[in-house]
């Protein structure tokens, strides 16, 4: 029988998500809501024979993976995870699998930021419980530009929604064409005109080497004072100290941020303490429908491993 490992549960919700009593006398399988690194995570990882990943939670670099000799299977959820090298798990025989993804609930989670921010939510039901009543003075986001780096699946999504408010919708990636943006709505700006223009900016660009450190303190000087910048991509797009000096000095608004340059966010971290932030633990796919979909393929993928007849692979 071999041993299965689902790391990083965070919420402890996988164990109910499928029904892993099917694998009953083929397969063992552990739950792990915690999240370690280094030595403690080798160690932890020796005895499995295959392992389902959460998305990039963990990752799994070659130094990890020649340490690992009974691994055989790496089930991702979704069908990409540049947080495994792939070139190392070929070299290895380890077969990479990933998972569906259902409804990308991460459009949703942008817009919540938005809504927090412009309204002031989070700080309103703080003073609330504290005795206050009407502490500070939101924004309406009726007739206010939404710019939006990176209008792909997401970016569409995001721009969509704001067209609904009534927002005027402007875009800027590196390959976006202007009728491209048009068709979705919106209107394809130059780099700069994007950050100077928008009073909400959305950030929804793949991390990649040409994406890395995009948004630095030139572009976050560009923005009006008046401005929220909402980032539930990846937490490298943004120069973080770059963020956290333009809200300290008052040059920026406010910030929704969904990702972090190290996760879990450890307790130390400087973007706790930068004001007029909204803060979410990494919840853009964090969803029961999601989780769902990706625990019950997670264990189709098995199944099929077992058979001897792997299903959606993922090459890298």
């Amino acid at each position: 029988m071999i041993r299965f490992a689902i790391l990083d549960d965070f919420s402890g919700s996988a164990r109910a998500a499928a029904p892993w009593q099917r694998l009953a006398g083929r397969a063992q399988a552990d739950f792990f809501t915690d999240h370690v690194r280094g030595e403690a995570l080798a160690a932890r990882l020796q005895p499995y024979d295959a392992l389902m990943m959460i998305r990039e939670r963990t990752p799994m670099p070659r130094a990890l993976i020649e340490r690992l000799p009974k691994l055989k299977l790496i089930i991702t959820a979704g069908m990409r995870n540049r947080a495994i090298d792939h070139a190392a798990c070929r070299e290895r025989g380890i077969v990479v699998c990933g998972t569906g993804t259902g409804q990308d609930p991460t459009v949703e989670l942008a817009w919540g930021l938005i809504l927090c921010l412009a309204r002031g939510i989070p700080a309103e039901d703080r003073a609330l419980r504290a005795g206050r009543w009407q502490d500070g003075l939101g924004f309406g986001i009726r007739g206010k530009t939404l710019g939006i780096l990176g209008l792909g699946k997401l970016g569409a999504g995001v721009a969509k929604v704001g067209q609904a408010f009534g927002m005027d919708v402007i875009a800027w990636s590196q390959n976006l064409k202007a009728e491209d943006a048009a068709v979705l709505g919106a209107r394809r700006v130059e780099k700069d005109e994007l950050f100077a223009g928008a009073d909400v900016l959305s950030i929804h660009v793949i991390l990649g080497e040409r994406t890395r450190g995009l948004v630095g303190a030139r572009e976050l000087s560009l923005m009006k004072p008046t401005a929220i910048l909402i980032n539930t991509s990846r937490a490298a797009i943004v120069d973080t100290g770059a963020l956290v000096a333009a809200l300290q000095a008052g040059r920026l608004a406010g910030a929704g941020v969904d990702v972090f340059d190290e996760e879990p966010l450890p307790p130390e971290a400087p973007i706790l303490k930068a004001p007029n932030t909204v803060l979410t633990p990494h919840l853009g796919y964090v969803t029961r429908e999601s989780y769902q979909v990706y625990f019950n393929d997670a264990l189709e993928d098995l199944e099929a491993w077992l058979a001897g007849a792997p299903i959606r692979l993922v090459e890298g």
